[in-house]
């Protein structure tokens, strides 16, 4: 219900200090009716004893003090009825009153809160954008008076404003570099693989040039891997139907290693890019495999529930501490266990990148007996 909350109490506030100052009113009202009545009565009531007192003078006998209590007591009468018609027709009129008041009170509070809840349904749409700052080009855009509310969102846009343009230029950054980048690599591989080709070249500069070939890999990889998650965090892609069951079978199918890789696939059909949610699965398999231990294995499994489709990597390996495990998902971060691997550290940045831009999360938790168990849900195809 929008803004019930707030605008339900106010509603109640407004309602209840009506029916309050009418309560006061009602009272107030009440005690001067029976004063001025009461008087009035005594009045009345003075002016009938004097004339039973005259007529009595010329009536012997008669009871005059039964007579003046039976007025009195039909003045009493006579007030309470007063009093009790008062209070019940003025009660009804007050509940009547109160309850238009606190129907006119939930209508003037909508009316007041509207500018606010127009603020938090562009705070809730830019929330819940996929991938991100991809919602941060929305705007309240609010029209009225200036008032506090009409400055509170025009700062509010200023705000987003400011940061759609960070977000869009370093996401710029990362790709154009990125891009720079790539050409002087090839080149670099290139070259040293036709100097490497060549017949007489010395056993000493063969091993120079495959250890400049497995360094140039790496930048390579790096490249490639901040490029995938400047694509993935700008989230511009067009979804379809995808099965991650099929995806994870792919991959498996293509890893090569001598561990251990068991499998339990199961449908899992979501909405997105097969190309970004390949290099997911592919992220994960990678390191699974990657940081893992002699003899170990991999378990991959893909399931679908009510809300999501899940997607499940659990490996062997050296024991992770629980604070260092959500460290590994920045960008550069390779925790504090070596295994000897050299890898860009960006492969589960790039999977929860992908995972928030289809709508998703991917989360990780450290094995007992060493490992990692990587969890990605994402939205089901409805």
């Amino acid at each position: 219900m929008r803004s019930w909350t707030l605008r339900g109490r106010l509603t109640v506030l407004y309602g209840g200090l009506f029916l309050v100052a009418g309560a006061m009113l009602l009272g107030v009202t009440y005690v001067l009716v029976q004063n001025s009545l009461a008087a009035q009565l005594n009045r009345q009531t003075d002016a009938r004893v004097t004339a039973l007192r005259a007529e009595a003078t010329n009536t012997p006998g008669r009871d005059m003090d039964k007579l003046v209590d039976e007025i009195r007591r039909q003045q009493d009468e006579v007030r309470a009825t007063a009093g009790r018609s008062l209070l019940t027709q003025g009660g009804l009129a007050l509940l009547g009153v109160g309850l238009l008041a606190g129907a006119s009170g939930w209508v003037i509070a909508g009316r007041a809160l509207r500018p606010v809840q127009r603020i938090r349904e562009t705070a809730q749409r830019i929330a819940a954008a996929d991938g991100i700052g991809s919602g941060l080009h929305e705007r309240i855009a609010l029209r009225g008076p200036e008032d506090d509310v009409k400055r509170l969102a025009d700062s509010f846009d200023e705000m987003l404003e400011r940061l759609d343009r960070s977000f869009d230029g370093q996401r710029r950054f990362v790709a154009n570099a990125s891009h720079e980048l790539r050409t002087p690599l090839a080149m670099n591989r290139l070259l040293v693989e036709i100097a490497l080709g060549e017949a007489g070249v010395p056993d000493q500069t063969k091993d120079l040039g495959t250890s400049l070939l497995k360094v140039n890999e790496r930048h390579e990889q790096l490249i490639e891997g901040l490029l995938l998650l400047a694509e993935s965090e700008g989230a511009a892609f067009e979804k379809e139907p995808t099965d991650l069951a099929s995806i994870a079978a792919e991959v498996i199918e293509a890893t090569e290693t001598e561990l251990t890789i068991r499998s339990s696939l199961k449908g899992a059909r979501t909405a997105g890019d097969p190309v970004l949610l390949g290099r997911l699965v592919e992220n994960l398999v990678e390191n699974a495999v990657r940081y893992n231990i002699t003899g170990g294995r991999v378990d991959v499994e893909t399931r679908q529930s009510r809300e999501h489709a899940e997607l499940t990597v659990v490996n062997t390996g050296p024991v992770i501490p629980e604070y260092d495990v959500e460290s590994l998902f920045e960008p550069f971060r390779r925790g504090r266990v070596r295994t000897g691997h050299k890898g860009s550290g960006l492969g589960l940045s790039i999977v929860r990148a992908v995972a928030r831009a289809h709508g998703g999360d991917a989360n990780a938790q450290a094995n007992p007996e060493g490992g990692l168990t990587v969890r990605v849900s994402l939205p089901i195809v409805t």
